[in-house]
């Protein structure tokens, strides 16, 4: 355990406001928890309202410079605050696995991931562009600039620690505005170290403020209600999203909300089994299946489905379980013991109503929190697990026998974040693309997410897009200007 002490000794543990690190007001702290033991790793400040309005003070009065300083400089910030994020990769994949549980490999995916966000927008940060045009009716010139919204709030999910974080922050600095982040009451270390290399990296005080709080209903509401907060981003549960849209309604903030997903991973007849069942592991298993893009329904064409199935479970099975940090781990445990169980309630009414178990279907004895990576088909239609974000490594199958019935199946939801699909057919590829209601469609590939493309979801999974060229977008204003010639 040295290691894991020596490390969580170079990472700030206070609030971060105004470039540094401080206690919260009330002096209170709350312990985060090592999923793998159930053991406190460390404890953090814990932010209360007190804390949330001088972070905002602070933001509000670094605005007006922040906006100002050159888009050049602001891009070098961030360039640099990504090649010393990129230099500690060990350092923050460990973390993120001793707060988080997923394995070290696939956190240090998740740095090379999340470091992304802040080399693209240090890129984007200088190609922020109006436009000029002679009015129609010749009285003059229109010009149309775009400017910074303000101080923004982002509220980060406890999943990807780190790049749920560099998603938001790389954009709003790009564009000239602070931020205040509040991350999530599992993983905030994460975001403090974060913190401590933007400082590092040249960032003025008060651009960035981390607020950790076991209160976050209380802190975040005082800020929405705030006159100096400008634009909330949020990614979490569709639930938290709609409280937030309407708190959001008082100040009319600018929103950005990436909220829950039920994605479906269609398999056609005519796929490359072994690609689709390569893929499916990666939609399905990654981060041990805690992600708002994993697959969470395997829709297969009833011709394949018993070989997919058999395939797909004796993959799924060869996993090794256990805590992150270990070698020849695979899957690690889940965030909390409230997570683990509410996975194995889906997966034991789905079997109680006459699904089958492949594989897996019970949970792992402590310490930690594990549940067995599993398999099951024969899921009755209306079964919750259906419906609902499963958040673990089930992997549930269902069949169906047409195109039609496949698209039918995999909109009968009202989320519509990613959905995939595996075919060689290419005049499928183009219909079925169109057919999916969802923000992003993966076809032939079970991973999509790319920092130059736009991260979104339609119907109940969100609103506005992360990332691309799009992302900056979210935290710019449009000015039209006038011009008699």
């Amino acid at each position: 355990m040295s290691n894991f002490d020596e490390l969580l000794a170079t990472v700030p543990t206070g609030l971060w406001i105004d470039g540094g690190a401080r206690e919260a007001n009330s002096g209170k702290r709350f312990d985060v928890i090592n999923p793998a033991t159930g053991d406190a790793l460390t404890s953090v400040a814990d932010a209360d309202v007190s804390d949330a309005d001088a972070a905002l003070a602070s933001a509000a009065a670094a605005q007006k410079s922040w906006a100002a300083t050159a888009p050049r400089e602001r891009s070098t910030i961030l360039r640099r605050a990504w090649e010393l994020v990129v230099e500690r990769t060990e350092d923050f994949a460990l973390l993120m696995t001793l707060e988080m549980g997923k394995t070290v490999a696939e956190s240090r995916g998740e740095v090379a991931y999340g470091s992304e966000f802040l080399r693209w927008f240090s890129e984007e940060a200088v190609r922020v562009g109006g436009r000029t045009a002679t009015a129609p009716s010749g009285n003059g010139r229109i010009l149309v600039t775009k400017e910074p919204v303000g101080p923004c709030l982002a509220i980060t999910p406890w999943n990807f620690p780190l790049a749920m974080g560099t998603r938001k922050i790389g954009p709003a600095l790009a564009a000239g505005c602070t931020m205040l982040v509040k991350p999530a009451e599992a993983t905030p270390l994460t975001m403090l170290l974060l913190a401590q290399v933007f400082a590092d990296a040249g960032l003025p005080p008060g651009v960035l403020s981390v607020l950790p709080t076991g209160d976050a209903p209380n802190v975040i509401a005082a800020l929405m209600k705030d006159r100096r907060l400008r634009k909330v981003s949020f990614t979490g549960s569709t639930e938290v999203g709609k409280i937030l849209i309407g708190q959001s309604a008082d100040q009319v903030l600018k929103t950005s909300m990436e909220l829950g997903g039920n994605a479906p991973f269609i398999v056609f007849d005519d796929a490359d089994i072994d690609a689709a069942v390569d893929g499916a592991m990666a939609a399905k298993m990654r981060n041990g299946g805690e992600a708002c893009t994993a697959a969470n329904r395997l829709l297969v064409h009833n011709p394949i489905r018993e070989q997919f199935t058999k395939a797909l479970a004796e993959r799924i099975a060869d996993s090794t379980v256990g805590p992150g940090y270990q070698d020849d781990v695979t899957l690690g445990p889940l965030i909390s013991s409230q997570q683990r169980d509410s996975v194995a309630a889906l997966v034991d009414e789905a079997v109680t109503a006459g699904a089958r178990v492949h594989t897996g279907g019970s949970v792992i004895d402590g310490p930690g929190y594990f549940y067995e990576p599993t398999v099951i088909d024969e899921v009755p239609d209306g079964s919750r697990i259906l419906g609902e974000e499963i958040f673990g490594p089930v992997a549930v199958i269902t069949g169906f026998d047409t195109e039609d019935e496949a698209i039918e199946r995999a909109n009968a939801t009202d989320y519509g974040l990613a959905a995939y699909f595996y075919t060689r057919d290419l005049d499928r590829v183009l219909r079925v693309s169109a057919a999916l209601e969802s923000g992003m469609v993966g076809v032939n590939r079970g991973v999509i997410s790319d920092p130059a493309a736009p991260f979104g979801g339609v119907k109940q999974s969100g609103l506005g897009s992360e990332g691309g060229s799009e992302g900056i977008q979210e935290y710019l204003n449009t000015k039209y200007i006038a011009l008699t010639p």
